[in-house]
Order: structure tokens, then C-alpha cells, then sequence
């Protein structure tokens, strides 16, 4: 069987993908994965084909911002209303990345000639191109389908007017009217998402790319904190007080600044407090007491499979309907916006580190991760669902 994977071009929206695609190769079948060129190199090492397709999303959003320029004067993303953000953020998701992702894809079809569609459930562009050739197509979630928020609302408004002017009508929840992969567990999915949605759930299995582990983690001595506000909403100032705050427990701390900080950006830090520009946070998980983090979908879903208590400092996108889902499970709790500080980091922290309830709900929601069918079973499924 042939299969075409595509998703949007950056870390949380193309690496959710990658443990299917594997899976379905290793099962036998032709897999292409097309996304923008610049993670291709990522899918390579994966031992993946690919294609190009859609430009990066800092791209996108770089053209969006020339075009309708930036909501005032330029802050940190974590200092700018979500609310000023939203038609930017509707145009490239709902404009700009489809229109691009949909011509790009209709050559590559002719060439690669799929069998079935699997596609990233932001990438509408992918499910439009395979609508318009003719091509069965399946979503492929990220995370958690929020289904209230207002930014995801506007959103997919823009999708559905895109939809419409292709005459492809677009479902409640972008599904496309096909079954929907999901790798989220079913506890903590939105319920009308539940309720409406031929969902096939699939374990989420974190993949990044192969590297060393840094020294420390494998013999540490005392339990070991890890930050990080992933690789699109690096924030200083929060990254800073985070640090002050984990830095005065009796832990070592160990911080994933990501791509979107200069590397000078946190100055000197304390003794038990390591800096790495990038760690392999599959990996790294396993050896975790304690993930402090910004609330994106892979870093969330990674800390359910790894039975991890999670504090949350929510940046953007859908970071804060992550937040009440972990606080809504009691696997964690979030500090949002200005609350911040490094005294409220430590108290949280400390309390989270020490809390027998929250590691044993944390326990329970990795048990329902672990019982999800595998990436093998439903690559398995992937005929049946064409």
C-alpha cells in the first residue's frame, strides 16, 4: 500500500507523526512524508522518504505579520494578549498555509500516486489536496482536541471558508468526515470531540532526534527537575524565574532553552542548574522526577506516558487548554501569565515533588497510556481505514 504522510513544517506538528509513518514502513508499505523542506532533514534520519511541502510555520507567520502587521509595539509572546493574535494566527492556519501546502501536494501526488492521506489535523491543506485528487485521507491528531477555545474557534472558521470556496466541507473537528487518529487518552479528551468523532486511538510514542543523554541524568543523585518552554515560545524572563525559583530546592535542574533563545539569553546560572540548547526529551523523560514546562502537546502527552507531575506555564496557542486538562486530571498544576515568580515556582514545585496524590493520578493516566494500541497495531489498521 502506498502512503502519503504530511503535516504543518515545525517540531509539534510533524514529530507526532513520525512513530506511525515508521511503523507503517517497517509493516511494508510505501511511505512518503511530505512537509516543509526544512524538517526534512529530521524525517531523513528517521529513515523516512520525503517530499517538500508548505513553507515552515515561523515562515508563514513572518508573511502574515508583513502583510497585516505585528498587534503593537514587539513583546515577548508570553506579554501579548492571545486575543490580538487571533486573526494573524487564523490567516496562516486557515490562509496561507493551505493555499501553499494544497499546490505543492498536487504534483507530489502525481509522482508518489497514495493510496491514502494521513494528515496532521492542523495541515488542512494536506486533507484539501486529497479531497480535491480523489485520495481517502485520515487525520492525525497532535494532542488534545479543544473544542471551546476561541483562538481554535476562529481558526477553524478560516478552514471552513477555505473549504468552501474549494466546495469541500469541513467537519466539526477538522476530521474531514474520515476517522481521526488519536494520541491522546481518552480521559483527558474533550468530550464532545468524543462524542462526535470515528476516533482511532493510537499510544503517543515521543520521537526526537537520536543524541546523548547530558551527564548527570543516568547517575543522578537527587531528583532531577526538567524546564523547558519548548522550541517556538522561548520567554526569558520566564524561563528566569523558573529558574530562580527550582534552583533553591535540593534538586538539580535541567534546562532545554530551545531554539528560540540566544544562547547567552539566561546569563550565569546556579550550580545545580544545567543548560542544554537541545536534549532528546523521549529519552530524557524516563529519568525525570519533575517537568516544569509551557504546556505544548508532545512535552504533555511525553509527561502521561512517563507518569511525570507537571507544572505548567502556558505561552500560547493550545497551551492553556492543556493546563486545565492536567489540572482537571490532578496530575499537576499551572502558573499562568504574571503569576509567574520564582517563589510561586519553588512552592509549586516543592508541593509536586512531595505530592503522593498527584504522582499516583500520574501513575494511573500512564497505566491508560501504555494500555493505547501501539504505533505496529494500528499501522496494522491503515488498509481497513482506505
Amino acid at each position: 500500500m502506498r502512503l502519503l504522510f504530511t503535516s504543518l513544517g515545525s517540531f509539534g506538528h510533524t514529530f507526532p507523526l513520525v512513530p506511525l509513518a515508521v511503523a507503517a514502513r517497517d509493516a511494508g508499505h510505501d511511505v512518503v512524508f511530505a512537509t516543509s523542506e526544512d524538517f526534512l532533514p529530521q524525517l531523513t534520519k528517521a529513515g523516512l522518504e520525503t517530499a517538500a511541502a508548505g513553507p515552515a510555520i515561523k515562515d508563514a507567520f513572518g508573511q502574515a505579520f508583513a502583510e497585516s502587521g505585528p498587534p503593537g509595539p514587539r513583546r515577548p509572546p508570553g506579554d501579548i494578549p492571545r486575543e490580538e493574535l487571533f486573526p494573524v494566527v487564523a490567516k496562516v492556519f486557515g490562509e496561507l498555509m493551505p493555499k501553499r501546502i494544497l499546490a505543492d501536494l498536487l504534483p507530489v501526488f502525481d509522482h508518489v500516486r497514495p493510496d491514502l492521506v494521513v494528515s496532521e489535523v492542523a495541515n488542512s491543506g494536506g486533507a484539501f489536496a486529497a479531497l480535491k485528487a480523489g485520495i481517502p485521507v485520515v487525520a492525525h491528531g497532535f494532542g488534545r482536541v479543544s473544542t471551546g477555545d476561541p483562538m481554535t474557534t476562529q481558526i477553524r472558521g478560516a478552514i471552513r471558508e477555505h473549504g468552501a470556496a474549494l466546495g469541500i466541507e469541513v467537519g466539526e473537528d477538522l476530521a474531514f468526515g474520515g476517522p481521526f487518529v488519536d494520541i491522546c487518552p481518552e480521559s483527558v479528551q474533550d468530550r464532545a470531540f468524543l462524542a462526535r468523532t470515528h476516533r482511532v486511538p493510537l499510544r503517543p510514542v515521543g520521537w526526537s532526534e537520536p543524541g546523548q543523554l547530558p551527564p548527570g541524568v543516568l547517575d543522578k543523585r537527587r531528583p532531577l527537575v526538567y524546564l523547558t518552554l519548548g522550541t517556538a515560545m522561548g520567554h526569558a524572563g520566564v524561563l528566569t524565574e523558573a529558574i530562580a525559583g527550582l534552583s533553591g530546592l535540593d534538586v538539580d535542574v535541567l534546562v532545554a532553552t530551545g531554539p528560540s533563545l540566544p544562547d547567552d539569553a539566561l546569563g550565569e546560572v546556579p550550580a545545580n542548574v544545567r543548560l542544554e540548547a537541545w536534549v532528546p526529551q523521549a529519552a530524557l523523560l524516563p529519568h525525570v522526577d519533575l517537568i516544569v514546562h509551557h504546556g505544548g502537546s508532545g512535552t504533555t502527552l511525553g509527561a502521561f506516558g512517563a507518569a511525570l507531575p507537571q507544572l505548567l506555564m502556558p505561552q500560547g496557542a493550545d497551551q492553556f487548554t492543556n493546563a486545565d486538562a492536567v489540572l482537571a486530571a490532578g496530575v499537576g498544576d499551572r502558573l499562568l501569565g504574571p503569576e509567574v515568580t520564582a517563589e510561586a515556582v519553588a512552592t509549586k514545585a516543592r508541593h509536586l515533588l512531595t505530592d503522593t496524590s498527584v504522582r499516583d493520578a500520574a501513575r494511573v493516566l500512564a497505566d491508560e497510556v501504555a494500555a493505547m494500541p501501539s504505533p505496529a497495531e494500528v499501522a496494522a489498521q491503515l488498509p481497513t481505514l482506505a
